[in-house]
């Protein structure tokens, strides 16, 4: 019997269109626009100038902080200027715009395709190696990976999960990673069970991917510290406190992170990241991205450097179709819709989904009637249309006692509601609201 998580969860439609295109190299575009804060924490601090020049992988922001990191140029040429460029969300955020020239790579990055599976490195020098390459969460998270494997204090892992299961409808950048760098994804894990000093991990994929499971079986036993674990399909197992669930049967306690019970989780994306930073010596200046939706010419999976224009994503495969009436940031479920074409690619750039006219209208909200959907479908056991209450309301004290900072923002409740009800819209104010309350606190 397929593992799963108990609490919770919806089965959206797939929609996979693009499972079955190989991941293909986008062009480099003539101008980038690199934002500083592409991760959870600090924005890094800019150490270039107008009119230097910088090859692929030159650092142009330092991390600054525990909680930061370092971003490096995704392509070769001139410092244009420093400017505020809009972000995903629609906010300004100071970047580094190169105009390209060329495509000249730092020396010390290995370019081949060569694989390297011995690791000459201790735990202190991989984590160090992976905080000077500008690592962060690739799942969407963008959490820099040194701070996640640095475990406190009384602390202790055991176990590393690498995340596969990509269960946001459409998405399929991680699924074709997990088929074409099977090989580097295995040695990333093994890396970062050294760096945590741990002797077991599990890769977790879903039933919906048997190629990506029979090709990890295939070779996994040259790997024989690493398991590999079929999933049953169920939204949203990709989440970390699910997939933990499912995997080893251990909750992580309310307010608390994973390493409480033991676990670090880490996605594939992340996984094959660590591997080119430590093997490679390459930074992380590009990525997987997927681009599609239901009338989309052509549904790709594309590597993208940081900083590429959405347009140009947009353009490759084959334009915006006439009634593609939002575009959104990631998946359908936990993505936010964007403003602008002109906006760049970042380090948590996991999908760009076209969503056509009909589908991407609102209904019309209707009255609670109590029905108890959102409540059963929960994966954190909360009670979404009391949180949606107390957002409307401005209730922020009622909000953080009924744990309104446990909601894992997955969409499940606004998905199932018959009435309609913008759910998640007001819980996502309410958990702003209320870590703005908990932070103001602690100065």
């Amino acid at each position: 019997m397929l593992k799963t998580f108990s609490k919770g969860g919806v089965h959206p439609a797939e929609n996979k269109l693009s499972a079955n295109s190989p991941i293909e190299i986008l062009n480099i575009p003539e101008v980038v626009f690199i934002p500083v804060n592409q991760h959870l924490g600090a924005p890094a601090e800019i150490i270039v100038q107008k009119g230097d020049k910088v090859k692929v992988g030159t650092l142009i922001a330092k991390q600054t902080g525990y909680i930061s990191a370092n971003i490096h140029s995704s392509v070769s040429g001139t410092v244009q200027k420093i400017d505020d460029v809009p972000d995903t969300s629609g906010y300004n955020r100071k970047a580094v715009i190169i105009q390209v020239e060329g495509d000249e790579w730092e020396t010390n990055i290995d370019r081949t395709d060569k694989l390297v599976t011995e690791i000459p490195y201790t735990s202190t020098e991989i984590i160090q190696k992976i905080s000077e390459s500008g690592i962060v969460g690739l799942g969407g998270a963008t959490f820099p990976t040194h701070v996640k494997l640095s475990i406190p204090d009384g602390k202790k892992a055991e176990i590393l999960i690498i995340n596969g299961v990509e269960c946001e409808p459409y998405l399929t950048a991680d699924h074709r990673l997990m088929l074409e760098k099977t090989h580097e994804i295995l040695v990333g894990t093994k890396i970062l069970m050294k760096a945590l000093n741990v002797s077991r991990a599990a890769i977790g994929i879903e039933n919906n991917k048997p190629d990506a499971i029979k090709k990890f079986k295939s070779i996994i036993k040259d790997y024989p510290s690493i398991e590999i674990v079929p999933l049953k399909v169920k939204y949203p197992q990709g989440a970390e406190k699910q997939l933990i669930k499912a995997i080893i049967n251990r909750e992580v306690p309310s307010g608390k992170l994973p390493i409480e019970i033991g676990a670090v989780v880490q996605n594939v994306g992340t996984a094959y990241a660590v591997y080119e930073a430590i093997q490679k010596n390459k930074p992380l200046i590009e990525r997987v991205v997927t681009v599609t939706g239901k009338k989309v010419l052509k549904p790709s999976n594309l590597m993208v450097r940081i900083g590429t224009p959405i347009k140009n994503l947009i353009g490759y495969v084959g334009g915006l179709p006439e009634d593609g009436a939002k575009i959104v940031n990631g998946g359908p479920m936990m993505g936010k819709a964007i403003n602008s074409l002109d906006v760049p690619v970042t380090k948590g750039t996991s999908g760009i989904v076209v969503i056509p006219q009909k589908e991407a209208e609102r209904s019309e909200v209707l009255n609670c009637i109590r029905c108890a959907k959102c409540v059963s479908v929960c994966p954190m056991g909360l009670e979404p249309y009391l949180l949606m209450t107390y957002g409307e309301k401005q209730m922020w004290t009622e909000a953080e006692n009924d744990k309104v900072m446990d909601c894992i923002e997955c969409g499940s409740c606004s998905f199932i509601c018959p009435a309609y009800r913008p759910l998640l819209d007001y819980i996502r104010l309410s958990k702003t609201t209320v870590g703005k309350i908990i932070r103001s606190r602690k100065l």
